[in-house]
């Protein structure tokens, strides 16, 4: 997961069809500056925000029963 904010922008970040270096590359629908996922980052690779980063946000690979028993508050939208 990355942050979408950058110069009090909100980005939409959606998949490009390109890859680099065997990754998925996303764009944003406002600038269509090209995001690879660099490390923890996405950096921009093409388009207005080149070489500026979006940053990425702790996330968590888990099945819902480990995640429910760890954080019983939790609820499901529907």
């Amino acid at each position: 997961m990355y942050g979408r904010e950058i110069d009090g922008r909100t980005l939409t970040l959606v998949p490009s069809g390109w890859t680099y270096r065997r990754t998925l590359v996303l764009y944003d629908k406002e600038t269509e500056t090209l995001w690879y996922p660099d490390g923890e980052d996405l950096l921009g690779i093409q388009g207005p925000f080149v070489d500026r980063r979006l940053p990425g946000l702790g996330a968590e690979d888990t099945r819902w029963s480990d995640w429910v028993r760890r954080h019983p508050e939790s609820r499901v939208l529907e």
